[in-house]
């Protein structure tokens, strides 16, 4: 697969630079970079736009190599390519028009925003509305963290649908940078993930009407399928992707004469400890394939995204990478020990991506959906299991 070979090219950019990365807590511009030059930016955007048209598989794949080399990279990728699913299938054709072949030719980076002051992350909610006057729609938003807000070149931002509307009618609309007043407002100095310059972020702008993507009020629809569909296969295969790396690395050493003698491979202890990790692995990886198998049926076939079992699922992918995947982490930390796990080492991440990790349930918390799980489990009755 071509995507993949230039994923594995740019991975090598990310690789040398994830250390440092990590350590300034700064955006990584070279890592960017590399992505631009490449035709990665565009792989979900349509043929017809000038981008790669590849789906959701190919697309787990690219999120895997990159977060091999650095989580913080691939996961600014993934995230970008969520925002792209979003305008492709419900964009109006004059903005898909001048903003996807950019897109494509890696001029355009998109950003998410959906978390708000008082409401925190709650995706099918907002509070600060749209406002339409003579000039257009005014387009004001506090937001808490802003992944890339340093970089990006676009933003897709969840607002009110109006002044007089609920809470509950959310519209996704548009904000090219050229077009805004970015103010940031935080500083970023977190435990993980320090390379995604998550900062807290005034936006203001002012966007023709046919910046709002699947019209006012229309963001629950599309959150459904593809937005979410697309974000939680995105996060679970990164995920999957720096902690398969990390397991891929350790295996190397057992098998390498110079570090085997460091541990205690004769122990049935050992050998049970290492299968756990890598149960774990298969098993998120087992999950993950098949909600990618699930997600390419809906399409094909024009099943319900509403369907309680095909929510179940999506969701439940990214409670169990999320939860899995840093007990998988954690207990390898175990297995090799304090000098090569607890201590920092840029050739042996494991310090590193543990700390990533540990925020992936809180990426979207995972009590939110398991809440949502509860009551779609009851509406499920076929209970129809993955």
């Amino acid at each position: 697969m071509e995507a993949l070979v230039q994923a594995q090219g740019v991975a090598k950019t990310l690789l040398e630079d994830a250390a440092l990365v990590d350590h300034q807590a700064c955006f990584p511009v070279r890592g960017l970079e590399a992505l631009r030059e490449s035709e990665l930016m565009g792989l979900l955007v349509p043929e017809r736009y000038g981008g790669l048209g590849l789906g959701l598989a190919e697309f787990a794949a690219v999120a895997r190599e990159l977060s091999g080399a650095c989580l913080s990279t691939g996961l600014i990728w993934a995230m970008h390519q969520q925002q792209v699913t979003a305008i492709s299938s419900a964009g109006e054709e004059s903005l898909k028009d001048r903003l996807l072949p950019r897109v494509a030719a890696g001029g355009v980076y998109l950003a998410s925003v959906t978390s708000e002051r008082g409401k925190g992350g709650h995706l099918l909610s907002a509070r600060q509305a749209v406002v339409q006057d003579e000039r257009g729609l005014l387009v004001e938003r506090d937001a808490p963290v802003v992944t890339g807000v340093s970089a990006a070149d676009g933003f897709l931002i969840t607002m009110r649908s109006g002044p007089d509307a609920p809470e509950s009618s959310v519209s996704l609309v548009y904000v090219d940078r050229a077009q805004a007043e970015i103010e940031i407002t935080g500083t970023w100095d977190p435990m993980g993930m320090r390379a995604t310059d998550s900062r807290a972020a005034v936006i203001r702008a002012v966007v023709p009407s046919d910046q709002v993507v699947g019209g006012p009020g229309g963001f629950r629809e599309i959150a459904l399928h593809p937005f979410v569909t697309a974000g939680h296969i995105g996060w679970a295969a990164c995920w999957l992707g720096a902690a398969h790396a990390l397991f891929r690395r350790f295996v190397a050493m057992l098998r390498s004469p110079k570090h085997r003698k460091g541990f205690a491979l004769g122990e049935d202890l050992f050998g049970v400890r290492l299968a756990r990790v890598r149960l774990l692995l298969d098993t998120v990886s087992a999950y993950l394939a098949r909600v990618l198998q699930e997600a390419e049926e809906l399409d094909r076939t024009g099943r319900d995204p509403e369907d309680p079992a095909f929510q179940l699922h999506v969701n439940g992918l990214k409670v169990i990478a999320s939860e899995q995947l840093h007990e998988a982490v954690d207990q390898l930390m175990t297995l090799v020990g304090l000098r090569h796990g607890y201590l920092r080492n840029p050739d042996f991440p494991l310090e590193r991506v543990f700390r990533d990790l540990r925020s992936a349930s809180m990426n979207y918390a995972n009590d939110r959906l398991l809440v949502a799980n509860g009551w779609l489990a009851a509406l499920d009755r076929e209970v129809v299991l993955l």
